[in-house]
């Protein structure tokens, strides 16, 4: 990555599912340690954008380009995705029953470290970077313990999405409307964490339609997708003005 290329660079990316074509062309940058907030009406396509850099197999790119720190993102496997440092959150995480949380967590950070040529982390040291962290999150720490977010309340599961975000440290973070489920205390969370990790250089696109939660994060730039595009680039103001008109009313207003 050179010194004037932004660390995601997303052109004219186009993406069907089954026999869908959901995202018709999206270009946008994302400089290292920015924020953006992705904001759009159900079913433009906010959630295929998200899944298709981490690389999932439902979601095929049939045109354009995806560079994630000058390499091509989308000739990499979902694993070394995640080793060359994106992280993607879920917007309803899943359960794996089976896998017990720490272990899950600990392995994954190893992987990443490793990729960045760090040593290992042992269970101990692990454990207590992991449980201070939880606490900071409000994340029981007997969660650490349980199967990956088996019988976890919809709170629970995006706050455990939060502490592999705080312990993984990647370069680039796709939160998918991560304020969903969370209470006051947990939209705080997020707002702090996301706050340290811009500190150390993390970039995020952040999907949210939560105005208090956009106006904490204070982002760089604020888009709206439509209809599978980037269909207007704006300030804080933006997401203000859809708040009040509404996506219908925006989409007008740009047309006129």
């Amino acid at each position: 990555m050179t010194a004037s290329e932004p660390l995601l660079h997303v052109r004219d990316l186009r993406v069907d599912v089954g026999d869908r074509n959901i995202l018709k062309s999206v270009s946008l940058a994302v400089p290292a340690g920015a924020l953006l907030v992705l904001m759009g009406a159900n079913g433009s396509g906010k959630s295929t954008l998200g899944l298709t850099l981490a690389g999932h197999p439902r979601y095929r790119v049939v045109g354009g380009s995806a560079r994630l720190a000058g390499q091509d993102l989308l000739a990499l496997s979902p694993e070394a995705r995640a080793r060359a440092g994106l992280f993607v959150s879920f917007q309803a995480p899943p359960e794996i029953p089976g896998v017990k949380n720490n272990l899950f967590m600990r392995t994954a950070l190893n992987a990443v470290r490793e990729a960045r040529g760090e040593p290992p982390l042992d269970a101990f040291d692990f454990l207590g970077d992991a449980r201070a962290a939880a606490a900071r999150l409000g994340l029981p720490e007997a969660m650490l313990a349980r199967p990956v977010n088996d019988g976890f309340s919809g709170g629970e599961r995006k706050r455990n999405e939060l502490l592999q975000l705080a312990l993984l440290r990647p370069r680039l973070a796709v939160l998918d409307e991560v304020d969903s489920g969370l209470d006051v205390d947990g939209v705080r969370a997020v707002v702090q964490l996301v706050q340290g990790l811009r500190a150390q250089g993390t970039a995020f696109l952040v999907v949210s339609h939560y105005q208090q939660l956009i106006e904490a994060l204070a982002p760089d730039a604020v888009l709206r997708l439509d209809q599978g595009c980037i269909a207007e680039t704006g300030s804080l103001a933006l997401a203000g003005d859809i708040a009040r008109t509404g996506f219908v009313r925006a989409a007008q207003v740009l047309e006129a």
